[in-house]
């Protein structure tokens, strides 16, 4: 139902001190819906937001503090940012009239097992998993709406599953033969510290990481199972490229039935249609993270392959707004009865 009373709802970010917390953040304050109530951050408890993050002095928000201190019967809704493990911890906690947009990796996956092996943890709130929405805005809108607790996809989901998930349903590409070049700015590696993206050993390289083993594996292959109608599994591998966000994802995908890049194409644009956040490529224009940059968009290209009987599909994100907070806020204005551009209709930054 739309939002009509006026009213603003009174929003928490948990893990407010991370790159999609102060991003989220940065779109709240724009939001005509939301009010910024509490911010935790454990690590920087009593400083003032402007001392973690400069540029957001200019947001009228409330100092850090630690979780333990916000009382979350106060708010409206929750927003989560912080690592798996962690999140569903502080989730299980929030009282039942909160509802939770989680950014984290905790409610994505469905299997227990499959959370277990890949995460090093058994899950600790299997009780909220049944009900938990996965938060792809543009597949899942009727659960999103529904939902009390949703579960936003990794950003390598994201740009992933937008671009082959018709593609698959539609059977014009065989989902068992799908493989996924990826790469994706370090802040997709979170804000704290670790060697390898520190700017002398990421700066002036390029480097493949968690081959054969990245967490989002198993994220993508669940939805596009579901999309298939049988368990699959898909070749990924990520890159870490020396810029601060973007992402974007090359998929090569054998042609079933004897479509072509055309036909992929024309099922892309007409599932697509009307859609305020996913365009094709125009004729001409190949994706890059730069015509995304700092926006909520995903640009889509598809191109036949010099090998007969494939295509390449290419979709670009900025991995902290469609990525992370920016399809949190399209979630959460589904869940709260707002058009659901609000807050992030902004352009991207270009150059």
């Amino acid at each position: 139902m739309p939002n009509t009373t006026g009213e603003k709802i009174k929003i928490g970010v948990i893990g407010a001190s991370g790159y999609t917390g102060a991003d989220l953040i940065r779109l709240a304050a724009c939001h005509p819906g939301m009010e910024i109530s509490a911010l935790a951050a454990n690590t920087h408890a009593g400083k003032p937001l402007a001392d973690v993050f400069p540029h957001l002095g200019f947001v009228d928000a409330p100092p850090l503090v630690k979780a333990e201190e916000v009382d979350w019967s106060s708010l409206d809704a929750v927003f989560c940012g912080l690592p798996h493990g962690t999140a569903q911890d502080i989730i299980a906690t929030l009282p039942e009239s909160v509802k939770v947009i989680d950014m984290s990796a905790d409610f994505r996956l469905k299997d227990t097992s499959t959370y277990a092996k890949w995460y090093g943890r058994e899950h600790a709130a299997t009780h909220l998993l049944e009900g938990a929405a996965y938060g792809l805005t543009e597949h899942n809108r009727e659960a999103i709406r529904a939902a009390r607790l949703v579960a936003c996809p990794g950003c390598y989901p994201t740009a992933t599953l937008l671009a082959l998930l018709p593609l698959v349903a539609a059977k014009l590409v065989d989902a068992s033969d799908i493989i996924v070049d990826a790469k994706s700015g370090v802040s997709g590696a979170g804000r704290s510290l670790k060697q390898n993206i520190l700017f002398s050993e990421a700066g002036e390289g390029l480097s493949p990481y968690a081959i054969a083993g990245h967490r989002h594996a198993p994220e993508i292959e669940q939805e596009i199972s579901k999309a298939a109608g049988a368990n699959v599994f898909v070749n990924f591998t990520p890159h870490l490229v020396p810029m601060s966000r973007g992402e974007l994802v090359t998929c090569y995908v054998r042609l079933a039935g004897g479509h072509t890049a055309a036909d992929l194409a024309a099922a892309l644009a007409e599932r697509y249609t009307g859609e305020p956040f996913v365009k094709l490529a125009p004729k001409g224009t190949l994706p890059s993270t730069q015509f995304v940059r700092g926006s909520n968009f995903c640009m889509i290209g598809v191109y036949a392959d010099r090998i007969p009987g494939r295509a390449i599909v290419v979709s670009a994100i900025d991995n902290l707004v469609k990525g992370s907070a920016g399809q949190a806020v399209q979630n959460f204005n589904l869940m709260f009865g707002f058009e659901e551009t609000a807050g992030i209709a902004q352009q991207p930054l270009f150059p």
